[in-house]
């Protein structure tokens, strides 16, 4: 059974950077896709960045030259990094992983999410 356990999130200031990082128990993590999704009080859940198992990276518009998505196959972990966060990036953040790419219903394996708050 495959578990995912996210960790890094936090409060900082409008302009800060987080790290957040997700550890993947029970085999297969080099083959499969690893995403990012968040949600905001009283908004639906959307997609915030993905890796493919070979490597290649997708983006949320609005956090294109600001989030990076990167993956260390040797320590089943997917990171994110998050530069110049702004208030609205306030969600909880979870990390995802499977065949999927950018939708979370694809996704069999989901951690408990992180909560992010960026403050202004």
């Amino acid at each position: 059974q495959v578990q995912l356990v996210e960790s890094g999130g936090g409060l900082v200031q409008a302009g800060g950077s987080l790290r957040l990082s997700c550890v993947a128990s029970g085999g297969g993590f080099s083959s499969r896709n690893m995403g990012w999704f968040r949600q905001a009080p009283g908004k639906e859940r959307e997609f915030v960045a993905a890796i493919s198992w070979i490597g290649n990276t997708y983006y949320l518009d609005s956090v294109k030259g600001r989030f990076t998505i990167s993956r260390d196959n040797a320590k089943n972990t997917v990171f994110l990094q998050m530069n110049s966060l702004k208030p609205e990036d306030t969600a909880v953040y979870y990390c995802a992983s499977d065949v999927g790419l950018t939708k979370y219903s694809d996704y069999r394996y989901r951690g408990q999410g992180t909560q992010v708050t960026v403050s202004s």
